[in-house]
């Protein structure tokens, strides 16, 4: 079956000219990484006419690198989506400072497919104070 018909289709992120010359779209489940990676890196107020639109990630910029930061940013990876991606359903989602770089903690969301139940997981790295 088509990807595209089960997880739908839309313009490639970040935005890039194909190789036919034209506007790069994308489909199946590499358009779900992008529109995941697209809503958490966008902060709120950022598109015209979606005000609410995106996580607000960097807002945790000069937070420390604890706990209760932590718990924070799993709340609004969650929430944001909870609202914005309906083709998934998290599962879990885990925040922990980077071992490597004290200035960033890494956010590993476990989340399912809906059209498929298949599960997926990717890492995302959020700046804070340190």
């Amino acid at each position: 079956m088509d990807p595209a018909r089960i997880f739908g289709k839309g313009m490639a992120f970040p935005p890039r000219v194909g190789p036919d010359g034209r506007i790069a779209w994308s489909s199946g489940e590499p358009n779900i990484h992008e529109s995941i990676r697209l809503i958490l890196s966008t902060e709120p107020g950022e598109r015209l006419r979606l005000p609410a639109f995106g996580a607000g990630l960097r807002r945790f910029l000069f937070e420390p690198n604890n706990l209760a930061t932590h718990t924070l940013i799993r709340q609004a990876i969650t929430e944001s989506l909870k609202r914005w991606e309906p083709r998934i359903q998290v599962e879990s989602v885990e925040v922990e400072a980077d071992p490597r770089e004290a200035e960033v903690a890494i956010a590993t969301l476990t989340y399912r497919l809906v059209a498929t139940q298949a599960q997926e997981r990717i890492a995302v790295a959020v700046g804070v104070r340190g």
